[in-house]
């Protein structure tokens, strides 16, 4: 019998992964699925994923196949109210453009005051200015994320 690479805290994975919306809207909807293309590639310990959804793969082996089941606190947490917040059409045009123009449903792309990045889902837009959701896209939803790990290094 080998013995198989197994997933650590600081793994470098090769995978097909697919996330399955569980709960809130759009439950049942796919949110991502890589099985009909290229494998994806997941750095441990860096953020590319929810702590929750890292802590699932844990000690998991090359070759695994599974699916992992994850409430809402565990993959991207609550819903924060905080996060929906309004923009002024100057806030929105020093950082998309004066010309751009913008639908409900587009995800729009601010510069932070450090310098850092951060987006938001515009809810709707008026002449005064936006109404934007800076959460996550999947914050207050269960998930099923279905795995076959290829490659652990």
């Amino acid at each position: 019998m080998t013995n198989l690479p197994t997933v650590r805290e600081d793994s470098y994975l090769t995978l097909h992964y697919r996330i399955v919306i569980e709960s809130g809207p759009g439950a049942g909807s796919i949110f991502i699925d890589t099985f009909d293309g290229r494998p994806a590639t997941l750095q441990l310990g860096v953020g590319q994923w929810a702590p929750g959804m890292e802590q699932a793969l844990l000690g998991r082996t090359e070759g695994d196949c599974f699916s992992i089941h994850l409430a809402a606190d565990r993959a991207y947490g609550d819903r924060n109210p905080e996060l929906v917040q309004r923009v002024s059409r100057q806030m929105l045009a020093e950082n998309a453009g004066e010309d751009e123009a913008f639908s409900p449903g587009d995800l729009v792309s601010f510069t932070a005051p450090n310098g850092g990045q951060y987006s938001g889902v515009l809810k709707e837009i008026d002449d005064q200015g936006a109404l934007f959701d800076f959460n996550h896209p999947l914050a207050g939803r269960a998930l099923r994320i279905d795995i076959d790990l290829l490659g652990v290094i």
